[in-house]
């Protein structure tokens, strides 16, 4: 399975990354036990069992739109298989854009899946930052101690999606995608 992701500017990596060192360092659920060179703090647009050079060239296309606006906000919990816990990102008409022509990319390429995943689709799609997961995982209250104090205003925490990259579940490899990648 292949995902299309973008990743956040350097400020705001850092500031997910202290969250998820928060988590763990009270020894919850946290993304931070996951050390593979590949885990980074991303928000997932769509996914695809294939993406097609044909699909490659027209969401790099697309992606010419980063850099984005990115807004964090409260934290979000989702429960099912495994559990999560997660930042919310506020999405805002040029990201609701970006995420709806990504999507339409990959179910438009013949190829690129014929099983979409319909939590990603622009009609249910709960745009996030994964901080935790587990099985039975718990995160106790209040959910606001593990943010950063300037994330917890009215504003939130501010930056920007920077970059786009490519994300292949079964090679655990990664490939840039639009502007500034290789």
């Amino acid at each position: 399975m292949h995902s299309i992701e973008l990743l956040p500017d350097a400020a705001t990596d850092r500031a997910v990354r202290g969250v998820w060192q928060a988590l763990a360092d009270e020894g919850l659920p946290s993304q931070s036990a996951h050390r593979h060179p590949t885990n980074r703090p991303h928000l997932t647009l769509a996914t695809a069992e294939t993406i097609p050079p044909e699909a490659r060239t027209a969401l790099a296309e697309a992606l010419d739109a980063l850099p984005l606006p990115l807004h964090l906000t409260g934290l979000l919990r989702f429960s099912g298989r495994v559990d999560v816990l997660a930042w919310a990102v506020r999405p805002d008409a040029a990201l609701l854009e970006l995420h709806e022509t990504v999507w339409r990319i990959l179910r438009e390429t013949p190829g690129a899946d014929d099983r979409p995943n319909p939590l990603l689709s622009p009609a249910r799609w709960v745009p996030h930052i994964t901080l935790g997961r587990g099985r039975g995982a718990v995160w106790p209250g209040p959910d606001g101690r593990w943010l950063p104090e300037e994330a917890t205003g009215p504003g939130a925490l501010r930056g920007r999606w920077a970059e786009a990259r490519s994300y292949d579940s079964t090679s655990r490899t990664t490939a840039g995608i639009g502007p500034g990648a290789p």
